[in-house]
């Protein structure tokens, strides 16, 4: 009987020691700093591509081009306020290139401050969503 009581109180001593070590821990833990960058509070609609490359944004804010240069001039404008010619113009670059490419060129527009046309996020989704396959 008096080896149980013995038993019965180191394993509420140790329950003891083990609450006052976490209340400890939590006490002192270090607390996270916590950052919000501007790009990535601008949702740029196609959210499989902003959740790859947030990874990648965190890595490097370098701007990549792709051999398009000349769709920095609609930096600023909306993504529904694109001509048919202009969408064109996007399309025919996104054919361009290699389909694991895709993904860091939407990253690239996205810092370089280029939406992508309403017309082209489809086939983009599809194009990055076909390569990761979903």
């Amino acid at each position: 009987m008096q080896l149980a009581l013995y038993i019965i109180g180191a394993l509420v001593l140790l329950g003891v020691v083990a609450a006052a070590f976490g209340w400890w821990r939590y006490r002192h833990a270090p607390e996270e700093e916590t950052t919000i960058n501007p790009v990535d509070m601008e949702c740029c609609g196609q959210h499989e591509v902003c959740e790859k490359e947030s990874l990648l944004a965190a890595l490097s804010k370098q701007i990549e081009y792709y051999n398009d240069e000349e769709l920095d001039r609609f930096r600023g404008r909306s993504s529904d306020s694109f001509s048919s010619d202009e969408t064109e113009e996007f399309r025919e670059i996104l054919y361009t290139m290699r389909s694991d490419e895709v993904a860091g060129w939407v990253r690239s527009l996205q810092l370089r401050g280029v939406e992508v046309p309403d017309g082209v996020k489809d086939e983009v989704l599809m194009i990055v969503g076909e390569r990761r396959g979903l």
